[in-house]
């Protein structure tokens, strides 16, 4: 592969910056020119305001820099729309896809008049989320490992007029390409075949080995990667362990990193959890923790998988809260096209260990109470990590304060169970309307401690019904004309 990244992107390494002093001292001695100041809005979507570097001073990094919070979904409307994000020194990192020396920091969004933080950022959701946890004296610590999966093509196409609707990806080592009339030499990936290949059936190792040297050198704690089970280049990049806002800051960063790597090297990458018909979507399976004083409650020795109590009664709380989780973790009318029935997805809520047919499953590989955790495999990576992880944490909260318990655990192959075996078992939501139905009906466990509030939840909701539910359901649908054009 083409060298086309310079050094420079990897000067800080693993090295977290923690100090306002500090990171002063790195943008002067490493000659910074420029800083890039990112942030999420609520709906994931990565924002980014850049400033010369003579600008950086005390003030910039304690009180913030001005922003249109109009111009931004789901924030201020016009008539105050003044803002402040103010970058934390914690997040920064040299960015390697600049020209000019350019040092990025992810920053808190603040409210300029009544100089507090901003309800609807968030990251301050997520930080308030752990605040809440350490108040209720069930935990100080909760780790989050998500393993996002993404596809990674060669080409996409897609548009939408009044007369015209339509899409196409396209991968080298796609299975719909085995006949194709060029210099084909085989080798392509047959559909729900991709776990595992080795080359030269998978194509990209080279390309997910440069974004994994250049994730770590960001200071993205990552220590794998692997092709997936769909055809088209379907991919895993490992992540470590870590709390949940330091996690959710990584899974921003993760996917800006991955993006840009692609693109550099004429790929495209997509976290939509479902671009490909009749083959698997890409999920967010999220493994789970809750720790206190140094030691993992969701252990305890001779019980089911060495599950504790407080971890079966977090299980309950997610099955209890599911749409409101999903609405959240799953929040694409894309991601009830993965969370059907055929396709290794999680579908059935019910939890098991080893057993990957469950909505949670828990891990057996390790006896270590290190190891110990939960499994939710209904997330996908899609979501903004930030809300997503704040409602899981709320949901498993309330289910141990309330005692909920899951239904018993099932060992065996859920998919293959008769229709009268499975008529008990509850699933997960067809559609994102379901899901956000069930998020305006069961809301309190997630503003208990002031966490999330009622404006971010209105907005959230109102945007992804008028801009997303509504706009996908008055467009005539391609499969209509195949079935319907002759009545």
């Amino acid at each position: 592969m083409e060298a086309v990244f310079e050094e420079i992107y990897a000067v800080n390494g693993h090295k977290e910056f923690t100090s306002i002093s500090e990171i002063l001292k790195i943008i002067r001695d490493r000659k910074i020119e420029f800083l890039d100041l990112k942030f999420v809005d609520p709906f994931g979507r990565l924002q980014h305001y850049t400033i010369t570097a003579d600008r950086a001073d005390e003030e910039l990094f304690s009180v913030g820099t001005g922003f249109d919070g109009s111009s931004i979904r789901g924030f201020q409307h016009i008539h105050n729309s003044d803002m402040l994000m103010r970058p934390d020194p914690s997040t920064a990192f040299i960015d390697p896809f600049f020209d000019n020396r350019t040092l990025s920091c992810l920053c808190d969004i603040v409210d300029p008049v009544k100089r507090k933080r901003y309800t609807k950022d968030p990251r301050y959701i997520a930080q308030k989320a752990v605040e809440y946890l350490q108040t209720t004296g069930i935990a100080d610590t909760g780790y989050y490992g998500p393993e996002p999966e993404f596809f990674i093509f060669d080409k996409v196409r897609y548009e939408q007029t009044y007369n015209r609707a339509m899409y196409e990806v396209d991968s080298s080592e796609a299975f719909w390409n085995s006949g194709k009339d060029d210099a084909n030499l085989g080798y392509k990936i047959g559909y729900k075949q991709g776990y595992y290949p080795a080359a030269p059936f998978d194509q990209l190792h080279n390309l997910r080995s440069k974004m994994v040297e250049i994730l770590r050198n960001c200071g993205v704690q990552v220590d794998l990667h692997h092709h997936e089970v769909a055809t088209a280049g379907q991919t895993e990049i490992g992540l470590k362990v870590a709390d949940l806002v330091k996690q959710a800051d990584t899974l921003v960063h993760y996917k800006y990193i991955i993006k840009n790597v692609a693109h550099r090297y004429g790929k495209t990458v997509t976290f939509m959890p479902k671009p490909i018909f009749m083959d698997n979507g890409s999920g967010m399976h999220t493994h789970i923790s809750l720790w206190k004083e140094g030691k993992n409650i969701f252990y305890e020795m001779g019980k089911y998988a060495d599950l504790s109590d407080s971890a079966r009664y977090f299980i309950g709380g997610l099955f209890r809260h599911i749409e409101a989780i999903l609405a959240f973790a799953a929040p694409l009318t894309n991601s009830y096209r993965r969370l059907v029935p055929g396709y290794e997805a999680p579908i059935n809520l019910v939890y098991s260990a080893r057993n990957r047919s469950a909505a949670v499953r828990i891990p057996m590989y390790s006896e270590s109470e290190k190891a110990k955790r939960i499994e939710f495999r209904c997330p996908d990576p899609s979501c903004n990590p930030y809300l997503a992880f704040a409602a899981m944490l709320m949901a498993g909260i309330d289910g141990i304060e309330n005692k909920i318990e899951p239904p018993d655990p099932i060992d065996e192959d859920i998919y293959e169970l008769s229709d009268e075996e499975k008529k008990h078992i509850r699933s997960t939501p067809g559609t994102l309307k379901e899901v956000m139905d069930g998020l305006e009906r069961d809301r309190e466990f997630l503003v208990k401690g002031n966490v999330f509030t009622g404006d971010l939840i209105e907005s959230y909701v109102d945007y992804k019904r008028k801009s997303e539910i509504d706009q996908v359901a008055l467009r005539p649908h391609p499969w209509e004309y195949a079935l319907y054009f002759e009545v």
